[in-house]
């Protein structure tokens, strides 16, 4: 039986908390410091507090400290794992491999993808560290993931949805080139998303002002059963800064996902935690915060990848405008939907293209495909509209939230003179109940009734149902509803004070610290698989252009080469140097 695991971003406890509920096996979480987002910090009591609840489904919870690490930082760093080892935390996400020479840090240890693991090789270097799991890199195919999982002895995880860094993880440097600011310590200012012009070396102009570096998201929620069949047994969701609503959709889908898998191949495949969640919004992967979709390279295949024209949400495509006029300030646009049924709310977030730069506003007021907005630049007649923002569906994930339960049977018997309620959960715990009384119950069947009727109902995380019963033709002690029903809550206080038992996770081998190369090559600030000329149709291999020149990259008064290496189809940033 193979265990897959859903891994889920948590800005803070409380997102943590409903990714768990939307059925998440798994979060990552910063810590205090030393994490890859440095905005996204928490306190060691905040870990303790998600801790407390993921335990309850046997989910897990992993803590951040995959940055660089400074030596004067060392103590400090070893510190606060100790802290959130004490918390809870089942596992932690490192970078710097000095962290395995931490004796007494003797939870699990994953390689995030910070640590440019693309190949077998380089995932044997973290696995003999000590390292139990590894965090591939994105931009890998099928096959690789799978070559990968085949020749290493630890967990694969693979990331299957959000947004992407352009370049290979952990080998960027261009934030810290412009700004000071390095991705290697969290800082990382997303110089992927900013507006470049290209150039070419004797000057002329091919795009101007267009987010060239800037890609779709990642979205493998259809290849899942192929990345499962490939050997990864975790999927990763990315996002420790995004808002509850995207977490909470994602996952939902994502879980989804999952259970649908398992429901078809159940002697293959388990989920990695206990608890289904039920009830709930239905989720849409088209309403949450996204560029546009994008499986990457998992089929060895190069598409169009790049969002250059919005490096930031456009949401869900809903129509064209078929008029739009101008009145008391205001704009008042009318749609044509591209869907029958659209329903628009005051409050909804819209985005066109200008052709110049992505437009957002807000519609104030709708009556039926009529939108009111404040007045707002560029809109026109036939335009292409998008929502990036549905009020109905923003108060849907807010208030409509699923239900995560424990699975309990319930086995009835009885001597004559009381009736034992023995419990049996999911995951392994047991409980049991006498109920007596000294009266005998003159009317059994409704006993009986009364009995299915008060045990099998939900009550805190649990989800009673009646298992066995072997009650008839025996004489039953009269109950009241009461006792029936305080004898469920009892079953279930004795059940959640017991330690879950939780799947195995691999713990890794003995640990030794080492320095790892970092795979950067001198003086690049970038390299990807990306190709700003394949995406402009103007690769060589294509036939549409005589050879790989190097073009040129401008944001504002700094200028940097765009170099293509062909032979491994991948392009670098080098900045230009000064003669």
């Amino acid at each position: 039986m193979r265990i897959l695991e859903l891994l889920a971003p948590a800005r803070n406890a409380d997102i943590g908390i409903a990714a768990i509920d939307c059925g998440a096996d798994a979060v990552y979480i910063a810590g205090p410091d030393f994490g890859a987002r440095k905005d996204a910090g928490n306190p060691v009591g905040e870990i303790s507090r998600l801790c407390d609840y993921a335990h309850r489904f046997g989910a897990r919870v992993f803590v951040t400290f995959n940055i660089l690490v400074r030596d004067e930082e060392l103590g400090e760093l070893h510190s606060e794992m100790l802290d959130a080892q004490k918390a809870g935390a089942d596992a932690f996400i490192i970078r710097d491999p000095r962290i395995c020479g931490f004796e007494d840090i003797t939870v699990p240890l994953h390689a995030s993808t910070q640590c440019s693991i693309r190949d077998a090789q380089r995932a044997k270097e973290f696995i003999e560290a000590g390292c139990s799991r590894v965090v591939l890199e994105r931009e890998l195919t099928l096959e690789q993931i799978r070559k990968i999982c085949s020749e290493v002895p630890a967990e694969v995880e693979v990331f299957v949805h959000g947004a992407l860094c352009v370049c290979y993880s952990g080998q960027c440097t261009l934030s810290e080139r412009l700004t000071g600011r390095s991705a290697d310590r969290g800082e990382c200012i997303q110089a992927c998303r900013n507006l470049y012009d290209i150039r070419t070396l004797d000057g002329k102009t091919i795009l101007r002002n267009k987010a060239v570096l800037s890609l779709k998201d990642y979205n493998l929620l259809e290849r899942m059963e192929e990345l499962a069949d490939a050997g990864a047994c975790s999927f990763k969701i990315e996002g420790r800064l995004k808002n509850a609503s995207y977490v909470k959709n994602t996952v939902r889908a994502y879980s989804n996902a999952i259970d649908s898998l398992v429901a078809k191949r159940p002697e293959e495949f388990c989920r990695a935690s206990f608890g289904k969640a039920e009830g709930g919004f239905i989720p849409d992967l088209d309403k949450t915060f996204n560029r546009g979709y994008t499986e990457l390279f998992i089929d060895g295949k190069r598409g169009a990848w790049a969002c250059m024209d919005n490096p930031k949400s456009m949401g869900e495509f809903i129509g064209t405008i078929a008029s739009v006029t101008e009145k008391e300030g205001c704009s008042v646009i009318t749609l044509a939907p591209a869907v029958p049924g659209l329903r628009l709310e005051n409050g909804d977030g819209l985005a066109v293209n200008t052709g110049r730069e992505i437009c957002g506003f807000r519609a104030d007021v709708c009556r039926g495909l009529t939108i009111r907005a404040k007045h707002t630049e560029g809109l026109r007649t036939g335009q292409k509209i998008w929502r990036n923002s549905s009020s109905a569906f923003e108060r849907e994930l807010e208030n409509n939230m699923p239900k995560r339960y424990v699975d309990v049977s319930l086995d009835i018997r009885s001597d004559g003179k009381s009736i034992l309620v023995c419990a049996h959960s999911e995951d392994g715990r047991e409980a049991s109940v006498s109920l007596g009384g000294e009266e005998t119950a003159a009317n059994p069947g409704r006993l009986i009734s009364m009995l299915e009727s008060g045990l099998s109902k939900h009550t805190g995380v649990f989800d009673f149902h009646i298992g066995e019963m072997s009650l008839d033709g025996i004489s039953l002690p009269l109950l009241s509803a009461s006792r029936i029903n305080g004898a469920r809550r009892e079953i279930a206080d004795l059940l959640d004070g017991m330690p879950v038992r939780k799947r195995s996770m691999a713990s890794g081998s003995a640990r030794k610290p080492f320095i790892a190369q970092t795979g950067r090559k001198e003086g690049e600030l970038m390299r990807t698989k990306y190709c700003l000329r394949h995406e402009l149709g103007l690769c060589p291999k294509q036939g549409k252009a005589p050879k790989a020149e190097t073009l040129i990259l401008v944001n504002n008064s700094r200028s940097f080469h765009l170099n293509f290496d062909c032979r491994n189809c991948e392009m670098t940033v080098t900045e230009i140097q000064s003669s």
